[in-house]
């Protein structure tokens, strides 16, 4: 009802989360990106290291680059609880095509670390979403038992052991095409062990529908 600031810069923004020139500025909104991982690709081909290996995902719809304004968006989300910046994040990925697919599951969080954060925030952007999707949500049956250490604060090689074994999925998916919705994609470990999990369970196709993806480096 009342004019507010723009949560990245504070200049006037409307009833809008950031204003006209932070909404612009955006990164790589526009972006072409590897249709399996992500990354920003020229040309919008399949890049190299999915050619080399590819990864246990089929695809990943990234809406943004992880960089400024959207990292600000995301981290006072998850570490601020500011939910009502979801709103934002999940106009900007509902502007990608529909998922073929029949079900939509968040990334599951170690009990120990929901209960410290108080929600999960990738639920919170899988339910808004799968609704304009008009697709199934669900919120139980995949777990992540291992509380493992932060990936962010590991190199490549550590987030793949350090994730190794984390998820259990009771969940029947046998033959079901699965959207996995997170906020964000650095290495792709995570999602991959995740996947991993879902096609021994027998889901079909596991598809990753993130917030932001972490550039590959210069």
């Amino acid at each position: 009802m009342f004019p507010q600031q723009c949560f990245a810069c504070g200049a006037a923004s409307g009833s809008g989360v950031l204003c006209d020139a932070c909404l612009a500025e955006l990164p790589g909104r526009l972006a072409q990106r590897c249709p399996v991982c992500g990354i920003g690709q020229p040309l919008g081909e399949v890049c190299g290291a999915c050619l080399r290996e590819p990864p246990p995902f089929e695809a990943t719809v990234a809406a943004l680059d992880y960089g400024f304004p959207a990292d600000r968006l995301i981290h006072a989300l998850k570490y601020g609880h500011r939910l009502s910046v979801t709103r934002l994040l999940i106009d900007l990925m509902a502007a990608a095509p529909v998922p073929a697919a029949d079900i939509v599951l968040p990334m599951p969080l170690h009990p120990a670390r929901l209960q410290a954060r108080g929600f999960n925030q990738a639920a919170e952007l899988a339910r808004p979403l799968a609704q304009r999707w008009g697709l199934p949500v669900r919120l139980d049956g995949v777990a992540r038992d291992l509380d493992t250490s932060p990936q962010a604060s590991l190199p490549w090689k550590a987030r793949v052991a350090n994730i190794r074994g984390a998820f259990r999925v009771t969940a029947p998916l046998a033959g079901m095409r699965v959207v996995v919705v997170d906020d964000v994609m650095t290495t792709g470990a995570t999602l991959a062990e995740f996947a991993r999990a879902l096609k021994a369970a027998g889901a079909e196709r596991v598809e990753n529908r993130v917030v932001a993806r972490t550039p590959a480096p210069a």
